[in-house]
């Protein structure tokens, strides 16, 4: 059973009717839901019930097929990527999408450098300014790699770090972005159970120091129903269940859903 949304006052997202086809194929079909401000809030499904859809019609890699994205009372369904981005929308990727070349701080810096106050001019001259806030960007960028146990692996290529690792380090790069709606897509993949438990450890450290809301994706779900202050559930596309763990846990939608008709 999908319980009624929480209150739009204290939304930061709100989905309305929300629907993507691809050809013959619905992915996500009609759903709405809303997210409150301060939420960690889990979007879950078995394979192919339409999550990452849902999640790239949120960033603006594929535009709905019909329905309204609401993220802090501005309509912004059918905005480019990097417009979502500048509103405050920042998410990691199911697939890692890391600079694997770059050094796990020069992955971080470039996301800050958008917040970088000098102009072009000023970077191309070595003004001094551009080198003070090349320098504020670096050591950002170290704070933020500490914060999510990267110490001591500033300067290692991304592309030789261990997949729990660069989940983390992508991570990093996703708050550099100093964003106000963090979307995390299936974070917890390739660690062990204690590399989950740490995760969950930091997500919750991080929604607490950056007053940030929260949008995961994830298939662990004994992690979702520890983490998360509600969730929603998507099977074939539809929402089949919203509302706290302890509820939808038991709904028999969402049993049957994972489980299977007994």
């Amino acid at each position: 059973m999908v319980s009624a949304p929480s209150n739009s006052v204290s939304s930061i997202l709100e989905v309305k009717q929300l629907t993507r086809r691809f050809g013959g194929l619905i992915a996500v079909n009609n759903v709405s839901f809303r997210v409150s401000r301060g939420e960690i809030f889990g979007l879950i499904g078995p394979n192919g019930a339409g999550k990452t859809t849902f999640f790239n019609m949120l960033t603006g890699m594929i535009p709905p097929s019909m329905g309204t994205v609401v993220y802090q009372g501005q309509a912004i369904q059918g905005f480019a990527p990097h417009r979502i981005a500048k509103c405050g929308i920042a998410r990691t990727f199911q697939n890692l999408r890391l600079f694997g070349n770059l050094s796990a701080l020069e992955n971080v810096a470039i996301a800050r450098h958008r917040h970088q106050k000098t102009n072009l001019v000023a970077g191309i001259l070595g003004l001094p300014s551009a080198r003070k806030a090349e320098q504020e960007t670096y050591e950002r960028a170290k704070e933020l790699l500490d914060l999510v146990g990267l110490t001591g692996k500033y300067r290692q290529q991304a592309k030789n770090f261990s997949y729990g690792d660069q989940r983390r380090l992508e991570i990093a790069r996703a708050i550099a972005l100093e964003p106000d709606l963090l979307l995390l897509d299936e974070p917890a993949a390739g660690m062990n159970p204690n590399e989950k438990g740490a995760l969950s450890d930091l997500i919750r450290q991080i929604r607490e120091q950056f007053d940030l809301t929260v949008l995961l994706i994830e298939h662990h779900i004994p992690l979702v129903m520890g983490l998360c202050d509600r969730i929603a559930v998507l099977d074939f596309g539809e929402l089949i269940a919203l509302g706290i763990p302890e509820v939808v846990k038991e709904d028999p939608a969402v049993i049957e859903a994972y489980l299977g008709d007994e």
